[in-house]
């Protein structure tokens, strides 16, 4: 009896150890599950309606040409100008000029002393064109009196008539160095503005070297090419705006050319819109947009809401969704590299996901790659 008792009691002991060790692994605390980032999210749609029918178009100036020298030789002055500095400069991009200003000029030694030595042939041929008047009027009287031969009144005659012809010859001969003597200066054929200047103090020039090309910008061109199948949009006379990524404000122009013809390698047409500068706030050389309205699509496209479009990085080109797939009973986000099409209203038509897939509308910023989500409605 002793015995059992003896048992009972080390077996109750054991069961009472057990029962706190059990005891204690109950009471202690599981950590917290982290809650789940609550996202919303839109099904890809099918897309069917309208697009607007968007272009790109250069500015140009609506006159733009290059001003050549005529004369050849070295450049020693460049019109000068007062810089922001309060400094004297050379003329450069964006100064105004008005028509005739002489822009620049090449040595004109050498052609001051072609211009002497003409002027002094001229003046002997004239001493030689008045003698031989004076000869020819003396065998003339004398021809009529039958006081001179018919071969020396023919030779009188010939005499004065080579005179003339060398004295036309000098005359001649003079103006074209004069004329090359006033082409050193290099004048401006219109009012506008220098859009590039090609010399600089002492380069050599050639007749027909480019110096400077001036433009008014006070009218621009903004080109651009549609494809045929937009040319019943574009009609001749036609108001038009366009918009710059400079300002705000839309600027007003009118169709004012249209190609004929397709370009060979692009197969679109040029077109024209001219475009009224006034303030000069265009510059030549700026990308402008135009919306010719809104056209059907030719094929339906899968759109999501463009706040369900993220990118790689700051710096990267490449976007991304957020697709929710079921995964294990849990909603859990996967993003899929998406390429971007054009936008419908506040929709983006893009390719890479399907038709009914979930993607993440707002909160794509809070997530990663394969981590669970909570989607509210």
């Amino acid at each position: 009896m002793r015995v059992n008792t003896l048992k009972n009691h080390i077996v109750g002991a054991f069961c009472l150890i057990a029962c706190g060790f059990s005891s204690g692994c109950q009471s202690q605390t599981r950590p917290a599950e982290a809650p789940l980032t609550p996202v919303t999210v839109a099904t890809v749609e099918e897309y069917t309606g309208s697009e607007p029918v968007n272009y790109s178009a250069s500015l140009v100036p609506y006159t733009q040409l290059p001003v050549s020298f005529k004369s050849a030789g070295y450049v020693t002055s460049i019109l000068q100008r007062t810089g922001s500095d309060g400094r004297q400069r050379n003329l450069q991009q964006g100064d105004y000029v008005q028509k005739d200003t002489v822009l620049a000029t090449v040595r004109q030694e050498d052609y001051r002393h072609a211009v002497d030595q003409y002027a002094g042939q001229l003046e002997q041929a004239k001493a030689a064109a008045l003698k031989s008047k004076q000869d020819f009027d003396r065998a003339s009287a004398l021809y009529n009196a039958n006081a001179l031969t018919q071969p020396d009144y023919d030779a009188a005659k010939a005499q004065y008539d080579s005179a003339q012809g060398t004295l036309m010859t000098a005359q001649a001969v003079l103006s074209q160095a004069q004329q090359a003597l006033s082409d050193c200066e290099l004048r401006a054929p219109i009012d506008g503005t220098i859009l590039n200047r090609n010399v600089e103090l002492g380069t050599l020039v050639s007749a027909g070297t480019p110096g400077f090309t001036l433009g008014d910008i006070h009218l621009l061109k903004a080109v651009f090419g549609v494809p045929d199948t937009a040319l019943d949009r574009i009609t001749l006379g036609k108001k038009q705006g366009i918009v710059t990524e400079t300002y705000a404000q839309e600027f007003m122009g009118q169709i004012t050319a249209i190609s004929p013809q397709a370009d060979q390698k692009s197969r679109t047409f040029q077109v024209e819109i001219t475009i009224p500068n006034p303030k000069e706030l265009l510059k030549s050389g700026m990308v402008a947009s135009l919306d010719l309205g809104q056209t059907r699509l030719q094929r339906p496209v899968l759109v999501v809401p463009l706040a369900a479009i993220v990118s790689v990085s700051e710096r990267s080109r490449d976007f991304s969704v957020f697709v929710v797939n079921q995964e294990g009973g849990k909603d859990v986000a996967r993003r899929r590299t998406v390429q971007t099409g054009g936008a419908y209203g506040n929709r983006v038509a893009i390719t890479g996901v399907s038709l009914g897939e979930r993607v993440i509308a707002n909160g794509a910023t809070l997530v990663v790659d394969g981590q669970a989500v909570r989607v509210i409605p």
